[in-house]
């Protein structure tokens, strides 16, 4: 299913075996979506609003949609709908446009969405062969129309069921869905490891949130760029996505996008990080805003991921050792166009190091308190309000300790 619009993605960067060290780059939102399906119909005549046709195909439609379809049964849905919004009728066939709805039961706070197109066609119905045809329309004023096929509308990434099989997982924590080809067993493995990025989220972030999370394992990195809507090539060795929006208020819940490739590529303890960087990121959402610095939103998701994990600066931010060593120490903490993807993946990744870095300090100077006020207040305040509020401090003394941290740790 297609979660919605993408928030942050992570690059792998092969440092020190056996973990990869996650980074994750938001992007500006989704692109250009899939093509046309073969039955689409462009400039078709619209049937007349409130016509027989329209309300016969509008009654087909609602009669089809009652409930999801018999092949979903394993997904935990409710609340599935399909709310027509236009007509278009060409001969024996009619488009309907809808938007479809639904929740993810014990997960999503609203309904999340998809733009739909639905094919009808007029008279006899299909033989029952196969595919989401049915519930043909009773003879009479406008016709008999039946279900034929059901697609994502033209423009818009496609749900995970439209790829196939999907399969089901479930933790205590979380709720893994995968693409068709994911085994049973390899759903179960990312179950197990996000139920321990839950608890390690909440470790580091003690605000209420859901305590629970969503994953997506589409079935090849192919799956999933479409799921996205974008180039492949933008998602090769990627290890995993997160979508969804920021702010407060109900909200479907966020997905994290596996990439089943990069993913694969991990160790046990790379995919934990990635998961409880994800993970963070789910669970700090009612607090994040465009307000909240890249710096900040990723240094501590990357914060939460390493806690208790015994790495040092020399072994997780080699790229930074590497440039502080060589008398290249940065001016200024990492500004938000330093995490651009498709960059210079050494600056991309100093980016992301010298973030982790800055909020590690914070926690050990200031407290981890600190630090999850000043994520609190710098999603509703200015940045300097908000240094001054949680930390007592302004961003060029903060900056100043933060560069005197480097050159401790790399000296």
């Amino acid at each position: 299913m297609f979660p919605g619009p993408v928030r942050s993605r992570h690059p792998l960067l092969r440092v020190l075996p056996p973990l990869a060290l996650l980074l994750c780059v938001p992007l500006a939102g989704c692109g250009p979506g899939t093509a046309p399906g073969p039955g689409s119909v462009s400039g078709s005549a619209s049937a007349p609003a409130g016509s027989a046709a329209e309300r016969a195909v509008r009654r087909a439609v609602a009669a089809w949609s009652a409930a999801p379809p018999q092949r979903l049964a394993a997904i935990p849905l409710e609340g599935w709908s399909y709310e027509v919004s236009s007509v278009r009728v060409d001969g024996v066939r009619a488009f309907a446009r809808a938007e479809l709805h639904y929740r993810l039961t014990g997960y999503d706070a609203a309904p999340a969405g998809s733009a739909r197109e639905v094919e009808l066609t007029r008279g006899s119905g299909p033989d029952g062969s196969g595919g989401p045809a049915g519930s043909a329309t009773p003879g009479g004023p406008g016709g008999s129309w039946t279900v034929v096929a059901d697609r994502p509308a033209p423009g818009t990434p496609p749900q995970l069921w439209d790829q196939g099989r999907v399969g089901v997982a479930r933790g205590a924590h979380a709720l893994v869905l995968g693409g068709d080809g994911q085994s049973p067993e390899a759903l179960a493995a990312i179950a197990a490891e996000a139920d321990e990025a839950v608890p390690a989220a909440s470790a580091a972030w003690p605000r209420p949130w859901a305590g629970r999370v969503v994953v997506l394992v589409p079935g090849s990195l192919e799956a999933m760029a479409a799921l996205l809507g974008r180039p492949v090539e933008e998602y090769r060795g990627l290890g995993a996505v997160t979508t969804g929006s920021t702010g407060a208020g109900p909200a479907p819940a966020d997905r994290v996008v596996v990439n089943p490739e990069g993913y694969g590529q991990l160790s046990a303890e790379g995919r934990q990080v990635i998961l409880t960087h994800e993970t963070t990121h789910v669970a700090t959402r009612a607090a994040t805003t465009a307000k909240t610095p890249l710096w900040l939103s990723e240094g501590f998701a990357d914060w939460a991921a390493y806690r208790g994990s015994g790495r040092s600066a020399a072994e997780a931010a080699p790229a930074t050792g590497r440039a502080v060593r060589r008398g290249d120490l940065p001016a200024e903490l990492p500004g938000n166009a330093a995490f651009a993807f498709g960059g210079d993946g050494e600056a991309l990744a100093r980016a992301y190091e010298g973030s982790w870095l800055a909020c590690r300090l914070i926690a050990r100077k200031w407290g981890d308190a600190a630090l999850v006020s000043l994520y609190e207040k710098a999603g509703r305040e200015p940045l300097p309000t908000a240094l001054e509020e949680a930390l007592g401090t302004d961003l060029p003394a903060l900056t100043r300790a933060w560069q005197e941290e480097l050159r401790g740790e790399f000296r």
